[in-house]
């Protein structure tokens, strides 16, 4: 890990993050890690109380060595395995028909024309609530969470929209992509991810959970079931930065990244002037920061877990939390972006 003053960074903003974190300034925040031009200069983990899928694990102090839930990051993961699918040939390529992988179930109307893509993009038009908390039984992604077969449960649910046409977040979709995976490679999610991606990059320690946790079926978590240390996490976020390359080695191909970080669908933003958008199960949007237009990309998760990518700046930033279904804090992890961590570099537009 090179030093701030090495990398050129405003140490007294960083010290001063480190601090109001302690503080509870930043409530319950367990890590934070960035990295500039590829090289990781501040890595600090932090006392909290927090969770495993769900359940309370206590009160301690976080370190390098932990799993931490990644709630819906674990989406963006499963994106990733997707690319690597079709890049080893296991998948045709984004346009293949989901009734192709679903022998047992009817696709009729615009379910017919559904793609890849629409679960990528979270375009499938199915009615589906997850605006409801996460610990309200008629919030969807819980409902599926107690399925016999959660996929089912998905495709089976009605159209409010013909596929394409409007953005609707969905863990559905993502527990829709990782059944894919699982029926063409013929192996769980989880080995997928291990033998793919995971082994290829060090990453030796993970969980992945399964809805038999809560009383459901067998199925691995695919929205949201994941654990990583956070040095882990971050490995993923310098796996996109450096183009799909690890040690020399392809993992995901170029094209993907750019595709799974470009604008798919755009639509009205609840926390920026303007739109919000998404793309392979990650968000993108344009900020304005220390009076600069800046293009954030990020992965995103329940409790404020959080890779931001901002490739022009060469800037990604890992932060984990236990703020579980609070959506009422105001100092949390975009907070840290612009009131400490953009002020302690020198960015272009």
């Amino acid at each position: 890990m090179v030093t701030s003053v090495e990398a050129g960074i405003d140490s007294i903003l960083l010290n001063d993050l480190t601090e109001k974190i302690k503080a509870q300034y930043y409530p319950n925040i367990h890590s934070v890690l960035i990295a500039q031009h590829g090289k990781v200069f501040y890595e600090q983990y932090f006392a909290g109380a927090d969770e495993n899928y769900g359940r309370s694990i206590g009160y301690f102090p976080h370190t390098d060595t932990m799993l931490h839930d990644l709630r819906s990051i674990t989406k963006s993961i499963v994106s990733a395995l997707i690319g690597i699918a079709i890049g080893k040939g296991i998948l045709k390529s984004v346009e293949q028909r989901i009734k192709g992988f679903f022998p047992e179930y009817e696709f009729q109307g615009g379910k017919a024309c559904w793609t890849i893509e629409h679960f990528l993009t979270m375009t499938t038009g199915l009615e589906w609530n997850e605006k409801l908390p996460y610990n309200h039984p008629a919030n969807d992604e819980i409902r599926m969470t107690l399925c016999e077969d959660p996929a089912g449960f998905v495709l089976n649910r009605s159209l409010s929209a013909y596929p394409g046409e409007k953005f609707n977040y969905n863990g559905g979709a993502t527990q829709v992509l990782a059944e894919i995976i699982e029926r063409t490679s013929h192996t769980s999610i989880d080995r997928f991810a291990k033998e793919y991606l995971f082994d290829s990059m060090g990453i030796l320690e993970f969980e992945w959970n399964k809805y038999s946790a809560w009383g459901g079926s067998d199925k691995f978590a695919a929205p949201s079931g994941l654990r990583l240390t956070s040095r882990d996490l971050m490995k993923i976020g310098l796996l996109y930065y450096h183009g799909g390359i690890w040690n020399d080695k392809r993992i995901l191909d170029t094209g993907w990244i750019t595709e799974s970080f470009s604008r798919k669908i755009e639509f009205p933003s609840d926390f920026i002037a303007g739109n919000d958008a998404y793309g392979y199960q990650f968000w993108t949007w344009q900020d304005n920061l220390l009076g600069k237009n800046i293009k954030m990309v990020a992965a995103m998760g329940n409790g404020g877990q959080n890779i931001y990518w901002d490739m022009k700046n060469e800037l990604i930033v890992v932060v984990t939390s236990g703020n579980y279904n609070r959506w009422d804090i105001k100092n949390d992890p975009q907070a840290i972006l612009k009131n400490h961590i953009y002020p302690s570099l020198s960015i272009i537009e």
